[in-house]
């Protein structure tokens, strides 16, 4: 920024616009007809109708997108007791408390003429001045998330309120600059919605591959099976315990119970993860978002010690994420919200107990006990109770390795959107002008 003309340079410009003006500071709330939230109706959720008009809350704020699954619906006579929060198409959607401060999106037709609650603020532009697609995309800006961050406490994220809304640091460009910004954003914007679509029905495919490939509660078949096994006959239901009696599950089969946890001033940036429930998502343990403690205080631990191929289940969940232990560490410890199982040996494949344990009647089992639970999680000697259906091991193998093939199919889909979104926020820093140029 020049403090002298009050302007800024970007680091990547268009070709059509390098020679254009530089960008000017201006406050928001001098681009902006209106700035304002809505109320929640005397009632609350007994407001709520099937049809009607679109309330939006904050859940229905993504990072850039409208989420409209769980999208709630008022009556016209509820509608006129706040109607100058009526919203129109291009209006801008802020939330402005709770968790979900700073997500935003650009409201279009399928939510024009409904109301916001008091969670989400309308930001409605004088759009020959400032386009509400780039506004959205500077709010979703690094830049534009410090600005909002710097609004709140201790960074404690707890609300804004109107007027520090009105007073945000936006720089401003003509407005054929803004709409090629828009436009460039907005369409790999579109690119990682239809890719995040595929995402969501390979894991809807899996979904249906795992109801078809299991037993159902009550059965004894699955309702699908491989050529080669459809005379290999029923499969077998045992419990845990009964696995564990016969050796065919083996090891420890509980997390860090009985040890002393390890205190806040053990736990280093090096050494051996000390996983907990949170730490795997999606088949996959995050291990740089464990914990560690130091080799020597992790060797003290008895009970929780897992291994390469373990397969790792979060037992303090709604329902309980499960991942395969990747590492080539000797050992990792689990936390005590967290349950091992290992199959050393061919009656009991471990990538077949891994699908096995997230199908839907073990699911059923899990989630039975878990809404009845005081302490939200299921004890140990619980889970040893659980039926597992069991067919053949060349029957597993062959469940396992088509389930696996999904996975990796799932697991690419994933990493494309990433970097998706990593070329985005490459772009937008290159965009926009750094946070040290806004403030200068």
């Amino acid at each position: 920024m020049n403090n002298q003309t009050n302007t800024c340079i970007l680091k990547l410009r268009f070709p059509e616009f390098r020679n254009a003006p530089e960008w000017e500071l201006t406050s928001l709330g001098t681009k902006a007809i209106k700035i304002g939230s809505g109320i929640t109706p005397n009632g609350g959720e007994k407001n709520y109708k099937n049809t009607g008009r679109p309330f939006v809350r904050s859940q229905n704020i993504g990072w850039g997108y409208l989420i409209l699954d769980d999208i709630v619906f008022i009556d016209d006579t509820t509608h006129s007791k706040f109607s100058a929060t009526e919203i129109k198409s291009g209006d801008v959607f802020l939330n402005i408390t709770g968790a979900s401060i700073g997500r935003s999106a650009v409201a279009n037709y399928s939510v024009q003429g409904g109301n916001v609650n008091q969670h989400v603020c309308i930001i409605r532009t004088k759009q020959t001045e400032l386009k509400p697609f780039f506004l959205n995309q500077y709010l979703l800006s690094q830049d534009g998330q410090k600005q909002i961050d710097s609004f709140q406490v201790g960074g404690n994220r707890q609300g804004l309120n109107f007027a520090q809304i009105r007073s945000f640091c936006l720089p401003l460009t003509s407005i054929e600059e803004q709409q090629k910004i828009a436009d460039c954003l907005s369409s790999i914007d579109e690119l990682i919605t239809a890719q995040t679509q595929k995402l969501d029905t390979l894991k809807t495919h899996k979904k249906g591959l795992m109801q078809q490939l299991f037993p159902a509660e009550g059965e004894t078949v699955p309702k699908l099976r491989f050529p080669e096994f459809l005379d290999a006959g029923e499969w077998e239901e045992k419990t845990i315990q009964t696995l564990i009696d016969e050796n065919i599950i083996i090891g420890h089969l509980d997390g860090n119970h009985g040890e002393l946890y390890p205190k806040a001033e053990e736990f280093s940036q090096n050494g051996i993860p000390y996983i907990s429930a949170n730490d795997f998502i999606a088949g996959v343990v995050e291990f740089g978002k464990c914990k560690r403690i130091p080799m020597q205080r992790a060797s003290q631990f008895k009970k929780g010690v897992a291994k390469d191929g373990d397969i790792l289940f979060a037992h303090n969940a709604t329902v309980g994420p499960v991942a395969k232990l990747n590492t080539d560490l000797p050992f990792v410890i689990l936390s005590t919200t967290a349950t091992y199982y290992r199959c050393d040996n061919d009656l009991l494949i471990n990538d077949f107990l891994r699908f096995s344990i997230t199908s839907q009647y073990f699911i059923q089992q899990y989630s039975k006990v878990m809404s009845q639970s005081t302490r939200n999680q299921v004890p140990i000697t619980t889970q040893r109770k659980f039926f597992i259906n069991l067919p053949n091991p060349n029957e597993q193998r062959k469940i396992a390795d088509c389930l696996a093939s999904v996975d990796a199919l799932i697991a690419a889909q994933a990493q494309k959107i990433e970097a998706l979104k990593q070329h985005k926020k490459g772009l937008m820093q290159q965009l926009f002008p750094a946070a040290e140029e806004v403030a200068g």
